[in-house]
C-alpha cells in the first residue's frame, strides 16, 4: 500500500508500505478520506513532542472496514466508519468523571499509532474499548465524515462555555475551526454570530461560506470598539478565541459582556504561553474563562449526528480535495490559508 511517512520537519513523503496485519482485537480499514488541519501543518514544520518519527500522520479519518479481528463483535466488514483522533484510556480519574478530553493517559491516532494518510490503517484496540469507532450515516459522505473530529472539538468547547438560545457569539479566527464554531453556535441557538480575523482574505473566504451576521476585519478595525458597536455597547455574551493568539485572548476579556463566557479554544505557542489578564475585569464583570482541549468519543457521535441532520454543513467547508500523492500540496494549502478544509483521499 501507499502511505505518507513523516520522518521529521519538512520531510513528508509517500512511500510503499507493507499492508498492516491486525490482531484479534483490532480492525483494518480502507481509508477513503483523511482531512488535514493546522496541527498537521505544525507537525510538518516543527514536529511534535508527542510524536516520534518515522510515523504515518493524519488524524481526521473516515474509511470502510475490510477486516476484523476475531474478538470484534460490534463492527462488521463493509461498515463505513469514522475514527476518533484523541484516545482516552477510559479508566483514570478524569475518564471516570466524564472528563475524557483531559485524560492524563491520552494517546492519539497519527501520533502513537499510524494515522490516516495511508491507503489502509489499523484501528487499535485502545480506540475500540472506548467506543471510538462510529458508523457513518448513509447520507454522510466519507469526506464529510472526516471533518467529524474537528467539529467534535468545537462542540466540546461550546458545551463547556454553554452556548445556548439567545447568545451573541463572537468567533475570533476565521480558519476552518472558526467556520465550524460559527455553525455550531447557530445550531445551539445563538441569536447572532460574528466572525473576526486579522487576515482579510481568509475572513472574506470564510464569511462567504458560513455567512456570519457581521464580520470584523481586525487588520483595519478595532475589534473591541466594533464588537461594542454591534451589541449596543454591551459586548458579545460569548467569545471564542479560535486562533493561537494571546492578543485575542486579552481582547476577549475586554470586550465580552458582563457575566460573559470566554472559550480559550486556540492554544498558544509553547514559548509564549502567558497573557496579560486584567483580573479586575474578570472580577467586576463576573466573567467565566473556560479552556477547551480536543473532544470525547461521545462528542464525535454528536458531531456525526449534526452533520447527518444538516445542522452543520461541513460539505461546503471542503474547498480542496487531493489524492495521497499530493499530500504535501494539502499541507501547503493549509499553511497558505488558501483553503478552508482540505481532504486527502488515499485511495483515489
Amino acid at each position: 500500500m501507499k502511505a505518507a511517512m513523516f520522518r521529521g520537519p519538512q520531510d513528508l513523503s509517500v512511500i510503499d508500505y507493507e499492508l498492516p496485519k491486525i490482531k484479534d482485537d483490532e480492525i483494518l480499514i480502507k481509508v477513503y478520506a483523511c482531512a488535514t488541519c493546522g496541527t498537521d501543518a505544525k507537525i510538518f514544520n516543527h514536529g511534535h513532542p508527542r510524536l516520534t518519527p518515522p510515523q504515518i500522520i493524519g488524524h481526521e479519518i473516515a474509511g470502510e472496514i475490510t477486516e476484523i479481528g476475531k474478538n470484534i463483535t460490534k463492527n462488521k466488514i463493509g461498515d463505513r466508519v469514522q475514527v476518533i483522533a484523541a484516545i482516552p484510556c477510559g479508566d483514570c480519574w478524569s475518564c471516570n468523571q466524564d472528563k475524557m478530553t483531559v485524560c492524563r493517559n491520552q494517546l492519539s491516532m497519527g501520533y502513537q499509532f499510524p494515522g490516516g494518510f495511508a491507503q489502509y490503517m489499523i484501528i487499535p484496540s485502545e480506540v475500540i474499548v472506548v467506543d471510538g469507532v462510529n458508523k457513518i450515516p448513509d447520507n454522510v459522505s466519507f469526506d464529510e465524515a472526516a471533518v467529524t473530529e474537528p467539529l467534535a472539538c468545537a462542540i466540546n468547547a461550546q458545551q463547556l462555555v454553554k452556548v445556548t438560545n439567545g447568545d451573541v457569539v463572537l468567533v475570533m479566527g476565521a480558519g476552518p475551526i472558526g467556520c465550524l464554531h460559527v455553525q455550531v453556535a447557530r445550531a445551539l441557538g445563538a441569536k447572532k454570530v460574528f466572525l473576526a480575523d486579522i487576515n482579510p482574505g481568509r475572513l472574506k473566504l470564510s464569511a462567504e461560506v458560513v455567512k456570519p451576521d457581521a464580520v470584523i476585519d481586525m487588520s483595519k478595525e478595532d475589534v473591541i470598539k466594533k464588537s461594542l458597536e454591534l451589541t449596543e455597547g454591551i459586548g458579545p455574551t460569548v467569545v471564542i478565541t479560535a486562533a493561537p493568539s494571546g492578543q485575542a485572548q486579552e481582547q476577549a476579556i475586554s470586550l465580552v459582556a458582563p457575566g460573559g463566557r470566554i472559550s480559550f479554544f486556540g492554544g498558544l505557542p509553547k514559548d509564549k504561553p502567558f497573557i496579560n489578564c486584567d483580573s479586575n475585569l474578570v472580577h467586576y464583570k463576573e466573567l467565566f474563562l473556560v479552556g477547551a482541549n480536543g473532544s470525547s468519543p461521545k462528542q464525535n457521535k454528536i458531531a456525526l449526528e449534526m452533520i447527518s441532520s444538516g445542522k452543520v454543513e461541513v460539505k461546503k467547508l471542503i474547498t480542496h480535495k487531493v489524492p495521497l500523492a499530493q499530500v504535501n500540496k494539502a499541507i501547503e494549502a493549509v499553511l497558505s490559508g488558501e483553503a478552508i478544509k482540505v481532504v486527502v483521499n488515499p485511495n483515489d
